[in-house]
């Protein structure tokens, strides 16, 4: 399959390689430090750009217990896939489909009264108890029942509970500053989910699980993990919090392209567009069927290296739509057309990692792996069946 709209017709030979052995990894160092607690897997955005439905398969055979996403329409694609751990979906618009998400036995994460009602308007109708789980806003200010609201949703949530017609399944909030481990700001929303839980339990409706931490706080925050932990990049290999290391993770996706094109530059002859990069010397380039239209962003240009054949090489000049350029060296370095150029990945190879764009970017790593797209094709390695697959 590909990333974006590309196929074997129109694809340019880019590989993002997924490999699932790596996922199963990450799961059982993720275990380690979640200590008692379950693990949920988020595989919102297609898993992180990575297949959702290859990675919740890899995800579940290595032990985790849950699965969250961020619209219904996600976790239906996964329980259509056979995925039967629970799910949770809890980013909603006002036309989601309540209706199929209960029929489905999908959580569905609350944030405001109205989804509350009409969660309970659509287990009257399907005739079946919603798995509910409430979102509480402890600081973050973006979704979450606020605080101002908490009483009526929890007075509510209890009225729907001694009517069958939810379940209180779970509660959970989303840290703001989890990068950041000793900030003041994750004690305090720990401390605000613990009193919207302590009111929820008098009103004789304590939830069955409480969850608060994400990747960082998984990491790093062992007192924050409540009875179950949420990461997402970390799953695919990816540290939350960089400048303290890896924690033993591996990186799931492999970024290659192929060698196109080689041609001798003589010194003083400019490459790509605007003629940003002039030939010091004379030196031999290769072109790689792979730019911004794909996700190598624009912004990387002559910031980013690529390995062939155990080798790094520069890229110059500037990043086109398809294509960019790297600097061989006077002898071509013995690459040929055709060779693979490893952009980043796991480094067994000598290759960048996805965090290294992120530095040069001054960005995360989560942008950098969703934002591989376009011509770029997916392909499983690792599989349950051994086999690599596309």
């Amino acid at each position: 399959m590909s990333i974006g709209c590309g196929d074997e017709r129109t694809g340019s030979g880019a590989v993002a390689s997924v490999d699932l052995g790596a996922v199963g990894h990450n799961v059982r160092v993720l275990q380690q430090f979640a200590g008692e607690a379950a693990v949920m897997a988020v595989l919102k955005a297609d898993g992180y750009n990575h297949g959702a439905i290859e990675v919740a398969h890899a995800a579940v055979a290595a032990g985790v217990q849950e699965i969250g996403v961020t619209t219904i329409g996600e976790a239906l694609e996964l329980r259509a896939a056979g995925i039967g751990v629970p799910v949770l979906a809890w980013l909603h618009r006002t036309d989601s489909d309540y209706d199929a998400a209960i029929t489905a036995q999908v959580g569905i994460g609350v944030s405001t009264a109205a989804q509350l009602d009409a969660v309970v308007a659509a287990a009257r109708r399907v005739g079946r108890a919603a798995d509910l789980s409430l979102k509480i806003d402890t600081g973050l200010n973006r979704n979450g029942v606020a605080e101002a609201d908490l009483d009526v949703v929890l007075d509510a949530t209890a009225a729907a509970v001694a009517e069958g017609a939810v379940r209180l399944v779970g509660m959970f909030s989303h840290l703001a500053c989890s990068d950041e481990p000793s900030h003041p700001a994750n004690d305090a929303q720990a401390e605000r989910l613990r009193d919207a839980v302590s009111r929820a339990s008098r009103r004789g409706t304590p939830p069955a699980v409480v969850h608060l931490s994400n990747s960082a706080a998984t990491l790093t925050r062992p007192d924050l993990c409540f009875d179950m932990v949420r990461p997402g990049i970390a799953l695919y290999g990816l540290s939350p919090v960089p400048d303290l290391g890896t924690f033993g993770l591996r990186p799931v996706m492999t970024l290659s392209a192929q060698v196109a094109n080689i041609k001798k530059v003589s010194k003083g002859e400019s490459v790509s567009y605007g003629y940003t990069w002039t030939a010091p010397a004379d030196t031999v380039v290769a072109l790689i069927a792979l730019g911004y239209a794909d996700g190598v962003v624009r912004r990387l240009s002559g910031r980013f290296e690529v390995t062939i054949a155990g080798r790094r090489f520069p890229s110059v000049g500037r990043v086109c739509m398809d294509q960019f350029v790297v600097d061989l060296g006077g002898d071509g370095s013995g690459v040929a057309v055709g060779d693979e150029a490893l952009l980043f990945g796991p480094g067994a190879r000598g290759e960048a990692h996805a965090q290294d764009w992120a530095d040069a970017l001054d960005t995360i790593s989560y942008e950098v792996v969703t934002g591989i797209r376009g011509r770029v094709r997916r392909q499983f390695v690792g599989a349950r069946s051994g086999e690599a697959t596309e």
